[in-house]
C-alpha cells in the first residue's frame, strides 16, 4: 500500500506546472485514497504515472506551462494553447514519441497572440473551476464510480471525460452529470464501457 502511495504521489511531486496536477494536489486526500481504491491494478495506474511524469519532464524541459494532461489506462488526453508555434511543434513531437502510451487524444492548439478568438477563452481560473466542478458533479451520483473517470476542461469550454463505466448506463449518467455545468460549452466523451 505505501508503495502504491508513493506511486500516486509522484505525478504531482514531477510538476505542478499544469492545472490537472494542481488539481490533484487541492484535492490529494480525495485523490489518493480514490486512486488506491480503483477498479485497477497498482501496475496498471504505475504504468499511468510513469507516462505523465515523462510529459511533464517534457514541458518542464521546454520551460512551459502551457499543456495539461489527464489519462486513464495509459489512454492520454493533453489539452492547452500554445501561442508559440515552434514550441508546439516540439511539445506534440516530443509527447508523441512517449513509449507505452495506448492512446493520445491530443486538444492542444496554436493561437497566435495576437489572434482575435482569444478574447473569447476562458482564463486560467474559470477552466480549473470548471473542470473540478466537472469532476465534484460525479461524485456522489448513484450508480456512478467517480473513482473510474477524470475530468477536465480548456480554455474553449469544453469539459473531457475519461476513464470506464462498468456499464453503458452508468458512462451515460457520468456524461450527463458532466455536461450539466455552468458554462459548459461542449463535452467530449472518451470513456469506455467495460465490466
Amino acid at each position: 500500500m505505501r508503495k502504491l502511495f508513493v506511486l500516486a504521489l509522484l505525478p504531482m511531486l514531477a510538476s505542478f506546472s499544469a492545472h490537472a496536477q494542481l488539481l490533484d494536489v487541492l484535492t490529494a486526500p480525495k485523490t489518493l485514497i480514490d486512486r488506491a481504491i480503483e477498479a485497477r491494478s497498482a501496475g496498471d495506474i504505475a504504468k499511468d504515472n510513469e507516462i505523465v511524469v515523462k510529459v511533464n519532464a517534457i514541458m518542464g524541459k521546454m520551460g512551459t506551462v502551457k499543456a495539461s494532461t489527464e489519462i486513464y489506462e495509459q489512454r492520454l488526453l493533453i489539452t492547452g494553447i500554445f501561442d508559440d508555434k515552434a514550441l508546439y511543434d516540439r511539445f506534440e513531437r516530443d509527447v508523441r514519441q512517449v513509449q507505452g502510451v495506448k492512446k493520445l487524444y491530443w486538444h492542444v492548439s496554436y493561437l497566435a497572440k495576437d489572434d482575435s478568438r482569444r478574447k473569447s477563452l476562458l482564463d486560467w481560473g474559470d477552466v480549473t473551476v470548471m473542470a473540478a466542478k466537472a469532476q465534484g458533479r460525479l461524485v456522489g451520483t448513484a450508480g456512478v464510480a467517480d473513482v473510474n473517470f477524470r475530468t477536465t476542461a480548456d480554455a474553449y469550454g469544453t469539459v473531457y471525460l475519461l476513464g470506464r463505466a462498468r456499464s453503458g448506463e452508468e458512462g451515460k449518467k457520468a456524461l450527463a452529470r458532466v455536461r450539466d455545468g455552468t458554462g459548459v460549452r461542449k463535452v467530449v466523451d472518451y470513456s469506455v464501457v467495460r465490466p
